[in-house]
């Protein structure tokens, strides 16, 4: 009896989590996909550090990713990456192999520990400019009305003159 419960409650999880990936309107691409475009027309890069046992990354997922403004505004502007932090495949990327690392738990990919300077915290997001350097990370789960305003505030260059707080306060989201 407890097996069947145990059963019936891991495939409904697994349901939830399968729902979620295709609830999103972001068109996901690949670390290296993301990096190979951005080569041919630059463009900044957004990246979502995420797991899949994660469950507030699932509901980043459902929630945020799946909001058409933002969805939109993401695949417009920046090239959308979905990087999963116990990825197994080797990166390569500005000539260093970057590989999954094997420890006493379940284990990370070094690129992901990279881009989040060594804290593992998931769902984490990240914003890097034409030239692949960070401009912010930014850990949690993210509200679609706040994010907006975040994934803008990057997206359109206002963090080179703007502080964050006057943007903040001036700017108007149209996400519910």
């Amino acid at each position: 009896m407890k097996m069947k419960k145990f059963l019936s409650i891991f495939l409904v999880a697994g349901a939830i989590s399968a729902q979620a990936q295709e609830d999103t309107l972001v068109e996901w691409l690949s670390f290296e996909e993301a990096v190979a475009r951005s080569e041919e027309e630059p463009r900044k890069i957004f990246i979502d550090v995420y797991t899949d046992w994660c469950g507030w990354c699932k509901v980043m997922d459902k929630n945020t990713f799946s909001n058409e403004t933002i969805a939109t505004y993401l695949n417009e502007n920046y090239y959308p990456v979905k990087l999963d932090g116990e990825f197994k495949d080797i990166i390569t990327f500005r000539g260093h192999e970057f590989k999954f690392v094997e420890t006493s738990r379940r284990g990370y990919h070094e690129l992901p520990a990279s881009l989040l300077q060594g804290k593992l915290s998931y769902p984490t997001v990240v914003f890097l400019d034409e030239g692949w350097n960070i401009i912010q990370v930014l850990p949690g789960y993210q509200k679609p009305r706040p994010f907006d305003a975040i994934m803008r505030f990057y997206g359109d260059d206002h963090y080179k003159s703007t502080p964050w707080d006057e943007f903040e306060k001036s700017f108007d989201s149209t996400v519910n």
